[in-house]
This record gives C-alpha cells, structure tokens and sequence, in this order.
C-alpha cells in the first residue's frame, strides 16, 4: 500500500455534504442504513429515525422505501465518482498510467478502513437482481460509469485496445472488492496489484 502517503482513506475520499433539508437528510440516512445493512433489511422507521424528521416529511418527498432506495443510490453514485477521481489524483497526479495502478492504492486503503462495509453497488444489484428494477438500474448504470472512466484512462495511457483492456481492467477491479468483501481479505488489494500492473505492461508493449 503507499503508505508513505500519509493519508486516511477519509481524507482521500473527503466527506458528502452534510445534509440540512429533510429531503436530504432521509437520503443520507437512506446511503447509511443501506450501506451497513442493506436496502430490504432496513425498515422506514429506522430511516425516518435517523433523518429525524416525521413520516409526513418522507412522504412529502418519497412515494416508498424503493423510491428512497434509488435515490440514494443515485446521490452515493454521484459523490462516489467525484471522490474516487480525487482520491486517484491525490496519489498519482494526471499521469493516467499511475492512475490505473493507483486505484488498486486507494482500494487498499479503503480495505483496512474500519468503517469498510463493502460496495453498496454490488449490493443493491444482487438485491434487486432484476436488470428492469429501478434500483438495479441505478447500481448498474454506476459500474458502467466506472468501467467507461477505465476505458477512458486507458486510451490515454497509450493502451492500443482500450475497450479490450477496460474489460479485463474491470474484472479485476470487480473481482478484487469480492475477493475482499466475500473472502474477508483486507490485503485483496495488494494481492491484485502486481497483476494489474503486468496487465498494463503487456497493454503499452514497449510504450
């Protein structure tokens, strides 16, 4: 891990906004609860609860839980991109090369957080495995995003099969946060690392 970074994974994530509305405040309790627990494990009492405000303000702004559901989804898609992207420039710059090896960085330091409590994306999906449901929908159009980000910075990084590489990029990247969150290893991220980088080698050639 580049530990000699001296940063939290906090730090390199930074924090969503604090929510002051009540609209927003049943979101943030919403990403909260659904993180820890999951969407059908959670009841709307314990959302409306930790929101703190009525069950007439939550059906002022949310028709059910789902609807709830997918909205959260949606806002923790939204802060996730801007703070992954961050993150990545904090410990590699604009080099795309050092970026496509420095996720497997900040993975690393979001495995050995305390508070890691796995990918709500991955989550949600396999909770509302019908690719139609609103909150599959939502969980799946973000691994789109990311995985086309990974196109993108593969393309930019000289790679001469950009789309070819983002796949195989993608299963890895996938196939490290079940390694870590199925498995329950916190090194999965450094376990991948060095295959990520030989990948990479291979992709440039002699570039």
């Amino acid at each position: 891990m580049n530990r000699q970074q001296g940063k939290t994974v906090a730090e390199l994530f930074g924090h969503p906004p604090l929510a002051q509305e009540g609209r927003d405040r049943l979101i943030a309790a919403g990403i909260e609860l659904f993180s820890r627990h999951g969407i059908q494990a959670v009841g709307l009492d314990q959302i409306i609860a930790l929101a703190g405000v009525t069950k007439t303000t939550f059906y002022k702004h949310f028709e059910s839980k789902d609807e709830l559901a997918v909205e959260a989804v949606r806002r923790r898609h939204e802060w996730e991109l801007v703070a992954w992207d961050r993150a990545v420039h904090e410990l590699a710059g604009d080099c795309p090369r050092k970026q496509l090896v420095a996720y497997y960085d900040v993975l690393d330091l979001w495995f050995n957080d305390p508070d890691f409590r796995g990918c709500l994306f991955i989550n949600s999906a396999a909770e509302f495995p019908n690719p139609h449901d609103p909150i599959h929908r939502v969980a799946a159009e973000h691994k789109r995003r990311v995985r086309d980000h990974f196109r993108s910075l593969a393309a930019l990084a000289g790679v001469t099969e950009p789309e070819a590489f983002a796949d195989r990029y993608t299963a890895l990247f996938e196939g490290t946060l079940v390694l870590r969150q199925v498995h329950d290893r916190n090194d999965a991220a450094r376990v991948m690392k060095p295959a990520v980088e030989q990948m990479l080698r291979d992709a440039l050639g002699n570039a």
